[in-house]
């Protein structure tokens, strides 16, 4: 495993990261708090120091099993959490979006139960989770300093989704000197990625990005296939038919991301994402101990050389040389599309 700084703090991360997503919720396959926990260990022992929660998991039940798991290894391992969706005061209902909370009064009560459920005196990173563009201002930025200097938290940032877009929010986060975006990024889907590495460069920020869904829904570590596609009741089959179906297409025009079978499509897909150097760390979905394995393993596989890097560039260019709408085209904005026009990209508003 390899490591690298996030952000302006000095935060070391390993380059492959734990999304502990899966834990504490039922969304990725049910497991009992033992295994979840057992989960969490072993990726540790393969390498895995960046453990990534959030209060919303579960309703802060990740964030127990993290806190618990990684008590005895506590100084070795950078561990982030998000703040802002509201359970406390708001019925969960199956995967639908709670309301957001984003006033510093809220946030600091709220990063206090998190503290005390991982039982951690702070956080090395801090992630206002999902806001939109208009929260975040000057009181937010206020207060964020405010646990920077009180110690609670080594860095902070901020969690985009759940759809991919939200170019506002990230650009603004840049610019704001926010240690890390956290974003939907893969080689399937690199328009937002793009985007936020021209930003980083016209300002010079510090800022890491992180990506997650880093295999495309299941496209690129190929547990999604054509003759294995998601099942019923699986959160990844709202996608269009279409979408698979191209995705399945792309997948195959990327196939030299293996090289000379160094690589797996998975590792490959990782490798691409580390290919930059704003990329602090990659945080896939793990399920399994077998997905562990193989995905904290893409860190010390062959990095893609230059000329595979730019093939992948020339396809995504092209659109694959597929011409057929994926049903895929949309991004979510909340500035009316003005952040999806000034980006250049050629997409629409999600509705439009």
């Amino acid at each position: 495993m390899h490591y690298r700084e996030l952000g302006a703090a000095g935060v070391d991360v390993s380059e492959i990261g734990f999304g502990a997503w899966t834990v504490g919720t039922d969304w990725w396959g049910d497991r009992t708090d033992e295994e979840a926990k057992e989960m969490l260990r072993y990726a540790f022992d393969q390498g895995i120091t960046y453990f990534d929660t959030g209060d919303v998991y579960g309703h802060g039940h990740s964030e127990e099993l993290v806190g618990e798991a990684l008590a005895d290894v506590r100084d070795e391992v950078s561990v982030a959490t998000k703040i802002g969706y509201d359970f406390y005061n708001n019925p969960q209902a199956g995967h639908g979006e709670l309301p957001k909370e984003m006033h510093p009064e809220y946030l600091d009560d709220a990063l206090e139960q998190s503290l005390d459920r991982l039982g951690f005196d702070k956080v090395e990173l801090l992630q206002l989770h999902n806001a939109n563009v208009e929260e975040i201002d000057a009181d937010v930025l206020e207060w964020l300093d405010e646990v920077r200097e009180s110690g609670r938290a080594d860095a902070v940032g901020i969690a985009l989704g759940p759809s991919i877009g939200w170019l506002a929010e990230g650009e603004k986060a840049i610019r704001e000197e926010f240690d890390s975006v956290q974003l939907v990024w893969n080689a399937l889907e690199p328009e937002i990625g793009d985007r936020f590495l021209e930003v980083i460069e016209e300002t010079g920020s510090e800022t890491s990005l992180v990506p997650r869904v880093p295999h495309s829904s299941g496209l690129l570590n190929e547990q999604i296939t054509p003759e294995n596609p998601p099942g019923e009741g699986d959160h990844r089959a709202y996608r269009p038919d279409a979408w698979f179906e191209t995705g399945f297409e792309k997948v195959e025009k990327l196939r030299f991301l293996e090289g000379d079978g160094e690589r797996t499509m998975a590792q490959g897909s990782l490798q691409y994402l580390l290919y930059h150097d704003a990329v602090a760390t990659v945080t896939p979905t793990f399920r399994t101990r077998e997905d562990i394995d193989a995905w904290a393993a893409a860190s010390d596989v062959p990095p893609l050389s230059a000329e595979e890097y730019e093939r992948v560039r020339e396809l995504q260019a092209n659109g694959f040389e597929l011409d057929r709408d994926d049903g895929m085209d949309s991004l979510r904005s909340s500035v009316g599309g003005e952040d999806i026009e000034r980006a250049g990209l050629d997409k629409h508003v999600a509705g439009d």
